[in-house]
């Protein structure tokens, strides 16, 4: 049953969970791409754990709606990269950029999680417990989502960089639709309930989740 109650003590801790999360897969992307070699994002005020120079107006809105339905969906801001400038080369130097954003957040996840795991008086405090588990909860899901290969998520960019030119060329043209691929899918399971996005995931956060809690998928 709906609470406005049990809604607002949630966004008490989903909001600044929320902030963290996104601040550090935008900085990591900025980070990566500043540290081979190009400072587009650094001279735009990306490089930075400024949770406000990160948010997209479209992305938050996203979030707020995941707040209400815990769907649990959203995106920052884009980071500007120049890829002619990435000393990989263009193709490898995005992947490296695009799976910083992803992968800090999995590496986040698993930090906040070494405490409960080696049963250390981390999470004795009930405010700090609970921020912590949404942090993991939120950076578990943020990371799984972007992983998708999809544009305009970061899992589209790797799959590129990790693919041979020929099939890398020919993969590339989905971005012509830009964001219609994924926004179909969600309208399908938003309005046909049809769990395309959950099946999509669930091997990513099986595996995910069982890495951050020091299992086996």
């Amino acid at each position: 049953m709906f609470s406005l109650s049990n809604l607002l003590n949630d966004m008490i801790y989903m909001v600044p969970a929320i902030l963290i999360v996104i601040t550090i897969h935008e900085f990591s992307h900025a980070l990566v791409a500043y540290s081979l070699g190009d400072g587009t994002a650094k001279s735009q005020g990306r490089l930075s754990l400024n949770p406000l120079v990160h948010l997209d107006p479209l992305g938050t809105l996203m979030l707020v709606l995941s707040m209400l339905s815990r769907f649990g969906i959203g995106w920052g801001k884009p980071v500007p990269v120049n890829p002619n400038r990435l000393s990989p080369g263009p193709k490898t130097g995005m992947a490296l950029v695009s799976a910083a954003g992803p992968l800090s957040n999995i590496l986040t996840a698993f930090v906040l999680f070494l405490p409960v795991r080696f049963s250390l008086p981390v999470y004795n405090n009930d405010v700090v417990a609970t921020l912590a588990s949404y942090i993991i909860q939120w950076s578990i899901g943020l990371g799984a989502f972007n992983l998708l290969p999809l544009p305009p998520l970061d899992g589209f960019a790797i799959v590129l960089g990790i693919l041979p030119n020929s099939a890398a060329r020919s993969f590339g043209r989905i971005a012509q639709y830009g964001i219609g691929p994924l926004m179909l899918i969600l309208v399908a399971d938003w309005v046909l309930h049809v769990d395309i996005l959950g099946l999509a995931m669930r091997p990513l956060l099986t595996v995910i989740s069982a890495f951050v809690a020091g299992g086996t998928a």
